[in-house]
């Protein structure tokens, strides 16, 4: 049961939102938002429209189950901020209007084995957990398919492995078990999330399915991943098989087919991967319930994007053979995407022309492979995403701060279960380091400051509530904006400018009765490296060094002014604006 309260000139009326309810509209006095307002009722008063919630979205699914009401508090520090005079833009939010509540995975990321024994480190630790990912993934990318977690490498596991060219190398294996600074320990892993609040994603190794030379390969690894699920007693609901597998990357995509056992190909195909795939999960059901963890979810790698499109390192047809074997005993598809173009320079506008065409092509080509295959469609995590930008530090910019707000707006609007950027630390190289924090090797910087994306996403999810909300924006293209509600009654907007030059929006809230105030905090780029800064300005306030934001960013305080007159703000280039206005 929700309520929403309306203040009139005279009383309160309370409308009830239960599908039992007959009426569909209250009238109550104006109220002032900058033009914002339904039609007039026939008294001359203003129409609020209730809010009705959307339907669960199959994309969405148990993922949903998490779900939890928000509620704001207004900042105890605000500094009033003039406001710009209004102009032709408008961001036109429809409170009325439910997209889709928002699941609380939407805001993850992923950890992984070469960060070092992090949990010791507490100025990381106290910028995870203010982030409040909610959930983690480990022990992420390609390392999955050569991870061993209990630290013992199989008798059958060879000493080599074919990379994508059939040439051999050794394998490099990587394990659980190892308490050394320059790794990541599993225990250590679960203590993570322990300490920030977060639910765990683990992906279990299919690399050795392909690569182990003993007479059942795939039996013995799916035994290995049970063993886990036996060894994690119950701490982890959602499990995934394999990382990538369909790329001629991954380790086990390509094997030596002298010395397998059971006439597997020499590169995998989607029909293997799917029949491997049931086996592990039959393995790990069994291993799960036998420690009492009745929900576990396991999910199947899918491709993002018609395999045509990339036909030199992809496998074809890989979502048609491994749904075709999978069938229904996948719980959830998996996904990865790293938006921009592999390995180019990308421009700007380039960067941040991505979020809006690439995210709902994705849940497309899936809703595509799932119909053709027969299958039922299951919730969506996209556990993997960032941008593949290089050569200018578009990865360390406030560039890539923009992109990941407007990726979190996109990938709620389009209904995904779950969304983990890559990654929390990686490696300088140059300034193409996906990383969100830095693990000392960057020039200038101090170890764990965090990069510009890390302000976006913090303050994305601080000023988003738990239902985003219809929002459409007429007068520029370079506006882009994503709209929520709050169970305690106030109206989010996030304002993002893919543009050179500023902006002044305006926000016109319909179907809410506003308050008096309005709070946002304000997010752009500096002046140095040209169109890709290293730093980030929140309020105008930017890092004591060379790069990064502000120290107290938790602590600062907000700007606000008044909603009557209007809600209109100045929206930097390539920048972003997070407001919360005051419902009555």
């Amino acid at each position: 049961m929700r309520y929403i309260k309306v203040l009139s000139v005279t009383a309160v009326v309370v409308i009830c939102i239960m599908q039992a309810c007959t009426k569909e509209k209250k009238q109550v006095a104006p109220v002032d938002t900058g033009g914002a307002g339904t039609t007039g009722g026939t008294d001359g008063s203003t129409v609020i429209l209730p809010q009705t919630d959307a339907a669960l979205a199959a994309t969405q699914g148990f993922f949903m189950d998490a779900w939890q009401t928000k509620t704001f508090t207004a900042p105890t520090a605000a500094v009033s901020a003039a406001k710009p005079a209004a102009g032709s833009i408008f961001a036109n939010v429809d409170y009325s209007k439910v997209i889709s509540k928002v699941s609380k995975y939407m805001f993850g990321n992923n950890t992984n084995p070469y960060m070092g024994q992090y949990v010791t480190e507490p100025v990381l630790m106290n910028n995870i957990t203010s982030l409040s990912p909610n959930i983690l993934r480990f022990p992420g990318g390609s390392l999955s398919d050569i991870y061993f977690w209990d630290g013992v490498t199989p008798a059958d596991a060879p000493a080599e492995l074919l990379d994508a060219t059939g040439k051999s190398s050794p394998a490099g294996y990587w394990y659980g078990n190892k308490t050394d600074s320059w790794t990541f320990s599993l225990d250590n892993y679960y203590k993570v999330l322990q300490q920030t609040n977060s639910t765990g994603i683990i992906t279990v190794n299919y690399g050795y399915a392909r690569y182990g030379t003993g007479t059942n390969p795939a039996a013995a690894a799916a035994h290995l991943a049970a063993q886990w699920v036996r060894y994690d007693k119950g701490r982890t609901k959602y499990w995934e098989i394999g990382n990538e597998n369909y790329g001629s990357w991954e380790a086990g995509n390509r094997i030596n087919t002298v010395a397998n056992k059971d006439g597997q190909p020499e590169r995998v195909t989607g029909a293997v991967y799917g029949t491997h795939f049931k086996i592990y999960a039959d393995s790990m059901r069994k291993a799960a319930a036998e420690v009492g963890n009745t929900g576990i979810k396991i999910g199947i790698v899918l491709t993002e994007d018609d395999e045509r499109k990339n036909t030199s390192v992809i496998t074809q047809n890989w979502n048609a053979g491994a749904l075709a074997q999978a069938g229904n005993s996948p719980d959830f598809f998996v996904v990865h995407n790293y938006y921009t173009p592999s390995g180019q320079n990308s421009t700007a506008d380039v960067i941040l022309a991505t979020p809006a065409s690439v995210t709902p092509n994705m849940v497309s080509w899936v809703k595509t492979s799932a119909s053709n295959a027969g299958v039922t469609l299951k919730p969506i995590a996209l556990d993997e995403w960032n941008i593949f930008a290089t050569g200018s530090k578009q990865m360390v910019s406030n560039v890539a701060g923009v992109h990941a707000a407007l990726t979190l707006g996109e990938t709620i609007k389009n209904q995904f279960g779950m969304a983990c950027r890559w990654d929390l630390a990686n490696g300088w190289e140059s300034g193409n380091d996906h990383g969100l924090f830095n693990t000392g090797d960057e020039p200038g910087a101090a170890k764990w400051n965090a990069r510009p994306a890390f302000y976006y996403l913090y303050f994305f999810q601080k000023y988003f509530g738990d239902r985003m909300v219809s929002s459409t924006v007429t007068g520029s293209a370079d506006i882009m904006s994503y709209a929520s509600s709050f169970t305690s009654g106030q109206a989010g907007t996030v304002l993002v400018n893919k543009g050179s030059a500023d902006h002044a929006v305006t926000v016109k809230l319909s179907n809410f009765a506003a308050g008096t105030k309005y709070y946002y905090y304000t997010l752009n780029g500096g002046t140095d490296n040209g169109t890709f800064s290293q730093k980030v300005f929140v309020n105008g306030t930017g890092p004591a060094g060379a790069s990064g934001g502000p120290a107290n960013y938790s602590t600062m305080a907000a700007s606000s002014a008044d909603i009557a007159g209007g809600i209109t703000v100045n929206v930097p280039a390539r920048g972003a604006v997070f407001l919360i206005a005051d419902g009555k």
